[in-house]
């Protein structure tokens, strides 16, 4: 929105635009909820990345699992690094399991076997950023 803008006075400014629009900066008003994958449901609030932004090169979500939530593994094309805000997030390579707790961060990188869970009764809140943005075709979960 320019200065003096409101969603009421400029309706076409309510949602997301991906150009740059004379280097100023863009208001993200509200996230995107994008659908979770795994065995129960989490909540993904995508801020910038391909829906809510339209942006391709980086995505940042909040993500909230619960109490026993785990999805497939996954050999993403991406790099993803991974902020744990409450909570305890599990994350499994081919060769270690890291228990990631609130405060604490770790850094996954694009080719590497993945597998998340929050397995603790607090689940886990967390912020995931990826580069260049998550897609779910360069994400090649198990089947």
């Amino acid at each position: 929105m320019r200065r003096g803008d409101t969603e009421k006075s400029n309706p076409k400014r309510n949602y997301i635009i991906a150009e740059r629009d004379n280097n100023m900066p863009k208001l993200i008003s509200a996230p995107s909820t994008i659908k979770a994958v795994g065995n129960k449901p989490k909540i993904i609030e995508e801020f910038f990345g391909r829906v809510n932004s339209k942006t391709e090169n980086i995505s940042i979500a909040k993500m909230t699992s619960p109490a026993g939530w785990e999805e497939p593994g996954q050999t993403p094309e991406f790099d993803e690094y991974t902020l744990v805000l409450n909570g305890m997030l599990r994350v499994e390579t081919r060769e270690s399991i890291f228990d990631v707790k609130k405060g604490q961060a770790i850094i996954t990188y694009g080719g590497e076997w993945i597998r998340y869970s929050s397995p603790n009764p607090e689940g886990a809140e967390y912020v995931a950023v990826c580069i260049p943005a998550f897609s779910p075709d360069t994400v090649h979960r198990d089947k």
